[in-house]
Order: C-alpha cells, then structure tokens, then sequence
C-alpha cells in the first residue's frame, strides 16, 4: 500500500486562502511571512521558491532575505532580533542547511516564538519536549517543526496505529529527528533513536513503524523489515537523475510493505503544514 501525501495535503490547504483573507480583513493587511534563505544552495532556494510562491498563491505578503558563505553569524542574528520585534512580521521560515558559520549561531534563541512556524526557537522546542500526551501536544501555544507534524498528520490519515507499536525513526536532527522521535512517544509508540553508529539491520527488525531521515539512498534495506512493517520515507534526494528517499520503493511494493512515496508522500504534506501555520501565525493576532 502507498501511503501517498497528495490527497492530505489537498484538504489542508483547502480552506487556507479563505482563512488568510479573513485576517487580512481583520488586520487590514496580509499576513506576512519573512524568509532568511540561502543564496548559493541551489536546491534549498529552489524549494523555498517553491514555499514563498505558494504562500503568495493563497494571499501572504513574502519577503525573502539572503544569506550567504560570507554572512557572519552576529549579522544574521541582528536580523532574527529585527525581525522578532517588527510589528508587522507574522511567520519567520529560515530553511536548513544553514552556511556551517550560521548554523552553530545562537539565532534560535531570537527567534520569536509566535513568528517561529517551523519550530525552531528555544520556546517552541522547550514547550515540545516537555508534553508527555498529544492532547498537550494540540494545546501548544506555538509551533511544531512542519515535517516531524506532516509525518504524524500522514500516519494519521491512512489510519496506522501508533499505541503500543515499536517505531524507529533514522536521523537525530533537532528539526526532523529529534521532535519526530517524541511526538511519537507522545502518540505512545516505543521509539528508537537511530544514527550512522546505529546497527540498522538489528534495530529495525522488528520495528512496526521505520521513519527515515538519513537523506541516504538506499540505506533501509527491505530484506531488514518484518511483514506488515510501514516505512515513512521522509527524505529527499537526488541518485541516478532521479528523486528517491532512503529505501527502495520498488523493492519495498514488491515485499508488500506499506510506505510512503518520494516525491509525493511526506514532502507535500510538509508545505500543506508550512502554509498553515503561516495562517495561523496571522490568526493568532487578531
């Protein structure tokens, strides 16, 4: 079975044109999103193109700001606090990777946590790991990294339950990873934690639910998974002029397994999930 993101990401984004032109009736002005965004990574300003276009689509006023090798880290830093202050300025996105001298910044403690959509401040992390349940996770005054909150939304909506179920997530980053392995402990499955010194084979052997964010192609063998185990795709990369995740998605649809598609699964659920809390960021003043 396919566990495709298309069809979810549709009835997200259904009704956020409509909410977005409230606000801006409400406001008087559009919701407005800001972007630090890369310069020089090709493929990071081609997907943030991709982001701010289909905000613009559903009526937010986008404003990328570039950032560069030569971008030091108290210059980006002074340009979170400005953006953190300025009255106007809804929802922040700062997409990843980061140049190496910013990424190691103390910009997350500037970011503010009501402009914050994608998860990323010392609040909205904190706030995040300290919920135990997911009726606390729903109550959360700020916001959930957007692709750890799309894979949730995805296993939720084709139905697979988590309660009790063994899950393994591949990737510790603080914006995939990391949150992705607590919201489901929060959903109570049992989560394993997995990186490049992990023994894949032995930790996934008996995991109901893989989750992958090594960004490796090829890496999740389908010969490790038991039957009836589901694998959440949720990389992205480019092997052999084409777009794959970590595992082999024809071997996978041979053995029967559950998964979901790259492209097509978790990466336009992710922007559906962007584009709302952007929506959201602007609700949350009026």
């Amino acid at each position: 079975m396919i566990l495709e993101g298309r069809t979810l990401a549709q009835q997200i984004r259904a009704p956020l044109q409509e909410r977005a032109e409230s606000v801006r009736q409400k406001l008087g002005r559009p919701i407005c999103l800001c972007a630090l965004g890369s310069s020089e990574d090709y493929a990071a300003r081609l997907y943030l193109q991709k982001e701010t276009d289909a905000a613009k689509k559903i009526g937010i006023e986008t404003h990328i700001f570039d950032i560069n090798n030569y971008t030091n880290a108290d210059g980006f830093c002074q340009a979170v606090k400005t953006l953190a202050t300025h009255a106007q300025t809804d929802a922040v996105l700062i997409p990843r990777p980061l140049p190496e001298q910013l990424a190691f910044s103390d910009f997350a403690n500037y970011l503010n946590p009501r402009q914050d959509i994608d998860g990323m401040s010392i609040t909205n992390a904190g706030r995040l790991f300290l919920c135990k349940t997911w009726e606390q996770i729903k109550q959360l005054p700020g916001f959930v990294p957007c692709t750890a909150m799309a894979v949730m939304r995805l296993l939720d909506f084709h139905h697979i339950d988590l309660e009790g179920k063994e899950a393994v997530v591949i990737g510790r980053s603080s914006t995939v990873g990391r949150p992705l392995a607590h919201l489901l402990s929060c959903k109570n499955a049992t989560v394993k934690l997995c990186h490049s010194r992990t023994d894949l084979p032995r930790a996934v052997k008996n995991a109901d639910i893989i989750c992958s964010a090594a960004g490796t192609p090829g890496l999740l063998k389908t010969e490790w998974l038991k039957k009836g185990a589901v694998v959440i795709d949720i990389s992205t990369n480019w092997s052999n002029n084409m777009l794959c995740g970590d595992a082999n998605a024809q071997e996978l649809d041979a053995a029967g397994i559950f998964y979901s598609p790259v492209p097509g699964g978790v990466g336009p659920v992710t922007l559906a999930v962007l584009l709302e809390n952007i929506v959201l960021s602007g609700e949350r003043k009026i």
